[in-house]
């Protein structure tokens, strides 16, 4: 993975760079994106730590970082990545997902998850795709079993979030096998949506 833009007619999943700062800073700007999440973004130093970690696990090759835009703003609205890859296994995890409350509960996420599985399964040829999130945070819960990830258990005590409290983890994951299925799902999520948007 060198540079990879993912893009249809509603988002862009390009490559996070040092350019995108003020960017990051604008759409992450609002508390409750970071209340379920290890990292918080308040300020340009906390954009620098954000933009220089996920940059260095980039140049390590066991991360990729993107930068989500709105299609038709050209606004950066959140960032995810490619986490955990292990090409001898042929899997990784999609993971430190974050959007700026303005699209929550929009088409943009199912949008994301489609072109970056699309992307694992298609041209990366992956076994598996996992994704994880935090027992308390239902509404991520629901989001991930929303475009067809199916759920494989708790990880009990598996973090320590910032606050210092303990935290398990919801694991689910997509295989090869499913991908045919999820990829059906997802595209009728993605003509609903595009339905409703043409009856406003």
């Amino acid at each position: 993975m060198d540079f990879i833009v993912l893009e249809n007619e509603v988002v862009v999943l390009k490559p996070l760079e040092q350019e995108d700062k003020q960017g990051i800073l604008k759409a992450g700007s609002y508390p409750e994106i970071w209340s379920h999440t290890p990292s918080t973004i308040e300020n340009m130093e906390d954009v620098n730590n954000f933009v220089e970690k996920a940059l260095a696990t980039k140049h390590a090759q066991t991360e990729f970082p993107f930068v989500i835009v709105d299609k038709k703003s050209g606004q950066i609205i959140g960032s995810t990545r490619f986490m955990d890859i292990d090409e001898k296994h042929k899997r990784l995890e999609i993971g430190t997902t974050w959007m700026t409350p303005a699209f929550w509960r929009t088409a943009i996420n199912t949008n994301c998850k489609y072109l970056l599985l699309q992307y694992c399964f298609e041209v990366l040829n992956l076994q598996r795709v996992q994704i994880k999130t935090d027992h308390e945070n239902l509404r991520s819960q629901k989001a991930i079993e929303r475009i067809g990830a199916t759920k494989e258990g708790v990880l009990r005590n598996h973090m320590i979030r910032k606050d210092g409290t303990t935290r398990h983890t919801v694991m689910y994951s997509i295989t090869l096998q499913e991908w045919p299925e999820v990829k059906k799902h997802l595209r009728k999520l993605l003509v609903d949506a595009t339905k409703r948007l043409e009856k406003k």
